[in-house]
């Protein structure tokens, strides 16, 4: 049996949907994330994330290119906390494009260039207040440099849609 695979573009935001029926009978409840931390595994969401992040069977999924600290001029600030507050405002108008609330975020790789433990303390801040409670399962990758020099940090999701 073939999967259907329909992709659309949509300035920078790519959706993708694998098999799932147009129309769907799931209530509400059966399309929310399942966050997962063991017991028997360090407490991630004192630093912002959790552990896993399980995706309903009847779920959209949705991928949100990376986001940098542009602001809508496309003008980067050289300090890495504007940056990142800007980053996750424009991550927060993407998932407004789509329709989607924070706790449809199923995970989040972060980018950061030239990583210490500042600016953890920077990004931890951001995605609580961005994400509170409902902690997305998330990766931050040091970098050297990202797709512009001025860019300092950069965050893509992976969202679940209704």
């Amino acid at each position: 049996m073939s999967r259907t695979i329909k992709h659309l573009l949509i300035g920078g935001l790519i959706t993708m949907t694998m098999g799932v029926p147009t129309a769907t009978t799931a209530n509400e409840n059966d399309l929310k994330l399942t966050i997962v931390n063991p017991q028997n595994l360090y407490d991630p969401t004192p630093n912002g994330y959790s552990t896993a992040v399980i995706v309903p069977r009847e779920a959209r999924v949705a991928y949100i290119s990376g986001q940098g600290g542009q602001d809508s001029r496309g003008a980067l600030s050289p300090d890495f906390a504007v940056q990142v507050k800007q980053a996750y405002a424009n991550l927060g108008a993407a998932l407004d494009a789509l329709g989607a609330k924070r706790d449809q975020v199923a995970k989040l790789t972060v980018f950061v260039v030239d990583h210490d433990m500042s600016k953890l303390e920077v990004l931890t801040k951001n995605v609580k207040e961005m994400f509170g409670a409902a902690l997305p399962a998330q990766t931050l990758v040091p970098v050297p440099k990202l797709a512009t020099d001025p860019m300092l940090f950069e965050v893509e999701a992976v969202v679940i849609l209704e």
